[in-house]
């Protein structure tokens, strides 16, 4: 499962969001029963939205990492699934993004869908307007992320 590309849209007082239908398209053909929906671990002004087979697969591994007996690794976990919310597609293709995400990421009203490989950024629109750096300065990044693998 590969989403890609991006859409903009807008959430209502309730936060109540349209779902892209490319995205939703792609949730249907893989049969995903359920989303997570959490704050991203890196940026701070941005959701992911998880199916639920990512989801597993990713806490199965970090469970895997974690002695039960280690009080860091146990930390780790527990915070990775206490900020997750299970969310659904209501019958006309919207999640409802929880009141308290919302606050904690800055969306308003303009949304905007960031296809990641297999999930889903949700950011504001503003947001995701500042995060697109120069052409120069990520054709750098790109060339040393691919020398750095040689």
């Amino acid at each position: 499962m590969r989403f890609t590309g991006n859409s903009d849209a807008k959430a209502d007082a309730k936060g109540r969001v349209f779902l892209p239908a490319a995205f939703r398209k792609i949730l249907l053909a893989e049969r995903e029963e359920g989303l997570i929906l959490r704050p991203d671990f890196f940026q701070k002004q941005c959701l992911v939205l998880y199916p639920l087979s990512v989801w597993n697969t990713m806490v199965d591994e970090l469970t895997q990492h974690t002695n039960p007996f280690d009080r860091k690794g146990r930390a780790v976990l527990r915070s990775v699934v206490a900020e997750s919310e299970n969310v659904s597609l209501d019958s006309d293709g919207r999640i409802l993004i929880p009141k308290r995400y919302l606050e904690k990421v800055g969306i308003t009203s303009e949304v905007r869908f960031i296809g990641m490989d297999n999930t889903i950024e949700i950011w504001s629109k503003q947001a995701a307007e500042n995060i697109v750096e120069d052409h120069d300065a990520f054709a750098d990044d790109l060339e040393a992320l691919f020398n750095a693998t040689d």
